[in-house]
């Protein structure tokens, strides 16, 4: 049986990337993966590590060339179309894009390229704004139909009252849920 294709976007909150690529292992076991990340993700080195290696490990773990550029993810609609796009960590600039219809990015053009085809696109929020200025998109996307959340929390609630973090254990889970069409419930965890 054919692997379903799954776009894999990774955006700029670096601190989570560690759990995201843990997660991810055992999805390029189910799925064929298509590594994309937005243009900040793939120039700017952090205290997380360097843009080249996150480059090279995203190219290690789905044995395919990383998308970084607007040309190169809008293809990823009706010529090269994917089952689902998960966008883990989703920024809360990339949630704006996307509830506004902006594709300014190759993450937010990946999505919008993707949704051409009526198909889920899955959010793992990663934002420090995520109960303050990130709320009212987050609110919007709720209510759209092909989006789905990876249940989310407050990450630290006492040093950063205002900031959301989905549980990256539930990747899978959520992907799994969102191909059926289905939310994967409940939406808010501790």
């Amino acid at each position: 049986m054919e692997k379903k294709r799954v776009g894999l976007a990774l955006c700029g909150s670096y601190c989570s990337y560690e759990k995201l690529f843990t997660a991810a292992e055992p999805l390029a076991e189910s799925y064929e993966l298509i590594p994309i990340l937005s243009d900040t993700a793939a120039e700017t080195d952090s205290r997380f590590g360097t843009a080249a290696e996150h480059i090279r490990r995203l190219m290690a773990l789905t044995g395919r060339k990383v998308v970084t550029t607007i040309p190169e993810a809008e293809p990823l609609g009706p010529a090269e179309p994917l089952d689902a796009l998960l966008i883990a960590p989703c920024t809360g600039s990339t949630l704006a894009r996307l509830a506004h219809g902006l594709s300014d990015s190759s993450v937010a053009m990946a999505a919008k390229a993707h949704l051409r085809n009526a198909r889920p696109v899955v959010l793992a929020l990663s934002t420090n704004d995520g109960l303050s200025g990130s709320a009212e998109n987050i609110a919007r996307l709720l209510n759209r139909k092909h989006f789905f959340f990876v249940p989310f929390g407050q990450d630290d609630p006492v040093k950063k009252p205002c900031s959301l973090q989905a549980d990256f254990t539930l990747l899978a889970d959520t992907l799994e849920a969102a191909l059926r069409g289905e939310q994967l419930q409940p939406i808010l965890r501790r």
